[in-house]
């Protein structure tokens, strides 16, 4: 018992050691340059002193303005975020990603809020400049002593040729306490990502889709992602949840 004990920790200790420096390092800037995870990018500054910093990054083979309609209209009950609607519904959240482009839902100002959930919770936009950028972000409290603050930013630009860039860049900072530091690096962090990451190849596909090199794209990504480790990385993260709980951890927020 005390032996199969021991291999368990060890076994849980690899793999999360595994997950914390490969992984990790992966997904945090999946499909990023090193130029693209280091320039300043508007909405920095909501977070001056960010705990997690994640940039990813898409090359869309059409024209920013073919890009910005599904991205202007993100948001519940509006054209959803493009991700695993399962996933999001699981949690009550009635998410349906639209198909086509929702006029009513082409415009947003600063201060307008992107919904999340069916109560209407979710980010101000607190920057954006149509065709370019939307960033949405803030700080909340959730109860005394306790905050986080985020921005989740999306960045169009154009490489020529009909093709866009597209950039995400997720910052975000918390309270300090073992319990946040359990929930957001173990839960929140690789969960966003799991979901970001589908957003961006959501966003490329609906784009391409009224794109005339839609059919070759669609070939290529299928390729790559064949070669993803995105199944690693899910088996990894798997893993690694008796060795946390071998240990002792309850991520629960703000406890």
């Amino acid at each position: 018992m005390v032996r199969s004990t021991r291999r368990l920790i060890l076994l849980a200790a690899a793999v999360s050691s595994a997950y914390a420096f490969v992984v990790r390092l992966w997904h945090l800037r999946w499909g990023a340059t090193d130029e693209e995870i280091a320039k300043p990018l508007p909405g920095d500054e909501i977070v001056p002193s960010p705990k997690l910093q994640a940039t990813h990054a898409i090359t869309i083979n059409a024209p920013s303005d073919k890009v910005w309609p599904w991205l202007v209209q993100i948001g519940h009950g509006r054209g959803g975020f493009y991700s695993y609607d399962w996933i999001e519904n699981l949690m009550g959240l009635n998410i349906r990603s639209a198909d086509e482009i929702l006029d009513e839902f082409q415009h947003l100002e600063v201060g307008d809020t992107v919904p999340l959930a069916p109560n209407g919770f979710g980010p101000p936009v607190v920057a954006i400049e149509p065709g370019k950028y939307l960033v949405l972000g803030g700080m909340m409290e959730p109860k005394p002593g306790s905050y986080f603050s985020g921005s989740w930013g999306f960045f169009l630009e154009d490489l020529g040729g009909n093709a866009t860039r597209l950039i995400e860049r997720f910052w975000l900072d918390w309270s300090p306490g073992l319990a946040n530091e359990l929930f957001y690096r173990l839960v929140l962090e690789p969960g966003s990502f799991i979901m970001e990451r589908k957003m961006l190849l959501g966003i490329k596909k609906r784009a391409e889709s009224r794109h005339p090199s839609r059919r070759q794209q669609v070939v290529n990504t299928s390729r790559s992602s064949k070669r993803s480790p995105l199944t690693f990385f899910l088996l990894v993260f798997a893993l690694s949840i008796p060795f946390w709980l071998i240990i002792g951890g309850r991520p629960l927020l703000g406890r």
